[in-house]
């Protein structure tokens, strides 16, 4: 049965809308600081799950000591909002964007990763326009297999390039480890730090990443903070990986089902361009508060194909129903606000300021 709440949201924004409970965004948000506090790590956010400099207000109000941004262009929207600190964990190449990057060194202290020779050598063109050394950390790879050097003296030789090249500072290592490879990455580090030692070179940052890894936050010897963004929200990879609980799902789809032309089916309003296609090998495409039996066993662009086969309790045509998403990060980059709740008040909507920042 659709909530008077639903019922108001839809009235005042339409469906599908993307709405986030703000008691249980700053729950999460506390949550997050907490588990860095108690390992004595500082808490670096990722803002690519939520791209609002707002909310990155709120992560830093917190205690967080900055925040981590994927793309330049996430970075350029949370400088315009009042963050000084960005770390971007990703390789930054090309005349265009080391002419932002130096514009932004000017105005804030920024951070970049790199793992590879090519990156470093364009980095102190950015320096130079910023008129001040820029800050380089090493991307490692320690299993995940997605960037980063796959040995440590890789990590120890791009430290040297670092630090003999005019304008940059060698910062330290960037780390994304797999959830269960926490005691090869302990082994990673201390041989890079040990080659470190020998040049004459100290990491400063040991950052280490992923929502998934909350738990491990600390297990790395050495490591001074970590980075997580899909905390914020969580959602049905969260609830898989064991680290979140259905309740701390701060974000939910609210969804208008279209149409009933079959007894075992329906369609939704929701479909590729509003809950995405990825799956996370999880079985259907986003879980219905109301209907926890019923599946979103499909998707076209615009519909949400429903199999309520499994489901005595079926919706009606017209009722408007909540889908917590596979993977949250993708829904909020599909919209330009967020609209915010407080429990069963409606508050207002958030823009998605940082939204298509893909460059």
């Amino acid at each position: 049965m659709t909530t008077a709440l639903a019922e108001e949201i839809a009235r005042v924004y339409g469906t599908p809308a993307v709405v986030i409970d703000l008691d249980k965004v700053e729950a999460n948000i506390a949550r997050l600081q907490a588990a860095c506090d108690a390992a004595g790590v500082a808490n670096r956010p990722h803002i690519k799950t939520h791209k609002s400099p707002e909310l990155a207000r709120l992560q830093v109000a917190a205690g967080a000591r900055g925040i981590t941004c994927q793309k330049l262009g996430e970075a350029e929207v949370m400088a315009d909002g009042g963050i000084d600190d960005i770390l971007i964990s990703y390789n930054i190449l090309g005349e265009e964007k080391l002419g932002r990057l130096g514009a932004l060194q000017r105005r804030v202290r920024m951070i970049v990763a790199a793992d590879n020779p090519v990156t470093i050598s364009g980095l102190p063109k950015a320096a130079e326009i910023a008129g001040r050394n820029l800050e380089v950390v090493v991307e490692c790879d320690t299993g995940r297999k997605r960037a980063g050097v796959e040995t440590p003296g890789e990590a120890v030789e791009l430290a040297r390039q670092i630090a003999a090249s005019k304008g940059l500072t060698f910062a330290g290592f960037l780390m994304y480890p797999p959830e269960t490879g926490w005691p090869a990455t302990q082994d990673f580090l201390d041989t890079a730090n040990a080659g470190l030692r020998e040049a004459g070179l100290e990491a400063g940052i040991i950052s280490t990443g992923g929502s998934p890894n909350i738990p491990n936050i600390g297990k790395l010897k050495g490591s001074t903070e970590h980075r997580s963004g899909t905390s914020i929200f969580n959602d049905r990879m969260q609830i898989a990986a064991g680290v979140a609980e259905l309740e701390d799902c701060a974000l939910t789809v609210y969804a208008t089902v279209v149409s009933r032309a079959g007894a075992e089916r329906g369609i939704l309003d929701s479909g590729s361009k509003t809950l995405t296609s990825d799956k996370g090998n999880l079985d259907g495409h986003g879980y219905i508060l109301e209907y926890p039996l019923a599946r979103i066993a499909q998707f076209a662009e615009e519909h949400g194909f429903l199999d309520l086969s499994g489901s005595n309790e079926r919706p009606n045509v017209g009722e408007v129903v909540r889908v917590v998403p596979n993977h949250v990060c993708v829904v909020v980059n599909m919209v330009d606000r967020l609209v915010t709740v407080r429990g069963d008040k409606l508050i207002g909507e958030l823009p998605v300021a940082a939204r298509g920042k893909l460059t």
